[in-house]
C-alpha cells in the first residue's frame, strides 16, 4: 500500500478537461502542440524512449533549469538501457529560434503554460514534459514517450535512502555559495558519498578562489555516468521489490512523471534490478563557443544511431525495418538561423 501511494504521487495524475492551445510564444501558431504519443499496452513488449531531467528548482535561486538531461531507451528483451547525456549548455539547433542553452527549454515551456494559458502545476508539468519529448524526438530521431523530472532534493533523498554511493572522485573540489547554500568540499579518491556530497560531485564546475581545478560540462557528464552506475549497484542490493517502498516514499514529493501509474508499476517490475553492465552510457561532447556548447557531430551521430538501434526489436531488425522519424538537420554552415 505504501509503494502504491508513492507511485500515485510520482505518476501522471488524471488529465484535466482544459483544452490545449494550438500555438504559443515558443511554438509558431501554425504548428499544433504535439499530441501525446500512443502508449504501449505493455512496456515489457517493445522498447520505450524516455527522458530523465534533473531540475534545479531551489527556492533560493528561483530556477527551473534542467541541469541534468538524459535521453534513454529501455529494451525489454535483454533488460538493457541506452542512456545519452546532454551537456546542459548544448545548442540543440531548434529551427526558428536563436541559440539558447538546452537546460532552459523545460523552464520556458513550464512558464509559458502558467503565464500564457493559466494552467496549474500538474497541467504545466505535463505540457512542459510533452514539449520536451517532442523537441528531443525531433533532435534524436526517435519517439520519446515519457519524461521523469527529479529535483535536487529528490536526488539527495535517493542517495541517502540507499545509504550513500561509492564512487571515485576524480579531483579535489571546493566551491561554496552562501546565496543558495551550496558547500562542495570533496577530496580526490574512492569514497562513499551521502546525498549532499553526491549532488556536489555531479554539479561541480567552478573553483572558489582558485583552491581547486575548475571542471567542464563534459567532466560533469562523466560523473553522471559514474553516479548512475553506482545507484544501479545500490538498487540491486535491495534484492526485493518489497523494499522499494522506503525509496519511493523518500522521493515521492520530489519526482514527477507523465507516466500513468499502471505503466510505471509495470516498468518497475520489469526493469528493477537491471545490471549495470546492461546500461550503455554515451556522453555527448563538443566545444564551448559562447554562449553555448556546439556539439561534436560525430559523437552526436553515434548517439543518434545507438538510440535508433535500441528502439528496434529483434523482429524489426530481422525484417530490416527502420524508424521513419528523422532527426533535425544541423544549422546552415554559415551559422545563420533557420527561418
Amino acid at each position: 500500500m505504501k509503494t502504491m501511494q508513492a507511485l500515485g504521487n510520482i505518476s501522471d495524475p488524471a488529465p484535466s478537461s482544459a483544452s490545449e492551445p494550438v500555438g504559443s510564444v515558443l511554438t509558431p501558431s501554425a504548428v499544433p502542440v504535439p499530441s501525446p504519443v500512443v502508449q504501449p499496452t505493455n512496456p515489457a513488449e517493445r522498447p520505450l524512449g524516455m527522458l530523465i531531467l534533473g531540475l534545479d528548482n531551489r527556492k533560493q535561486t528561483g530556477s527551473m533549469n534542467t541541469d541534468v538531461m538524459m535521453a534513454a531507451v529501455l529494451e525489454p528483451d535483454g533488460k538493457t538501457v541506452t542512456v545519452v547525456s546532454i551537456p546542459r549548455d548544448s545548442d540543440l539547433n531548434v529551427p526558428g529560434f536563436a541559440k539558447q542553452k538546452a537546460n532552459s527549454f523545460y523552464a520556458r515551456y513550464y512558464t509559458e503554460a502558467v503565464k500564457e494559458f493559466g494552467w496549474k502545476s500538474d497541467e504545466a508539468r505535463r505540457y512542459a514534459s510533452n514539449k520536451m519529448e517532442s523537441l528531443l524526438s525531433d533532435f534524436f530521431g526517435i519517439p520519446f514517450t515519457y519524461t521523469a523530472v527529479l529535483d535536487f532534493q529528490g536526488f539527495i533523498d535517493v542517495v541517502d535512502e540507499l545509504g550513500g554511493i561509492s564512487v571515485y572522485v576524480d579531483q579535489d573540489m571546493r566551491w561554496w555559495d552562501t546565496a543558495d547554500g551550496t558547500d562542495i568540499d570533496l577530496k580526490k579518491g574512492q569514497q562513499v558519498l551521502d546525498g549532499e556530497d553526491a549532488l556536489g560531485f555531479v554539479r561541480y564546475r567552478h573553483s572558489k578562489n582558485g583552491e581547486t581545478r575548475e571542471s567542464s560540462d563534459f567532466e560533469r557528464n562523466d560523473r553522471q555516468d559514474r553516479v548512475l552506475r553506482a545507484l544501479i549497484d545500490k538498487l540491486k542490493s535491495f534484492q526485493s521489490l518489497t523494499k522499494l517502498g522506503g525509496l519511493l516514499d523518500a522521493v515521492g514529493d520530489n519526482v514527477r512523471t507523465d507516466i500513468p501509474q499502471d505503466v510505471l508499476t509495470d516498468l518497475i517490475k520489469h526493469y528493477f534490478g537491471v545490471d549495470r553492465d546492461h546500461v550503455r552510457f554515451i556522453a555527448l561532447t563538443g566545444e564551448w563557443i559562447s554562449p553555448v556548447v556546439v556539439l561534436d557531430s560525430a559523437k552526436l551521430e553515434e548517439a543518434r544511431t545507438a538510440l535508433r538501434e535500441a528502439m528496434q526489436t529483434e523482429s524489426d531488425r530481422e525484417e530490416g525495418l527502420m524508424l521513419q522519424h528523422e532527426p533535425a538537420g544541423p544549422l546552415p554552415s554559415d551559422g545563420s538561423e533557420r527561418s
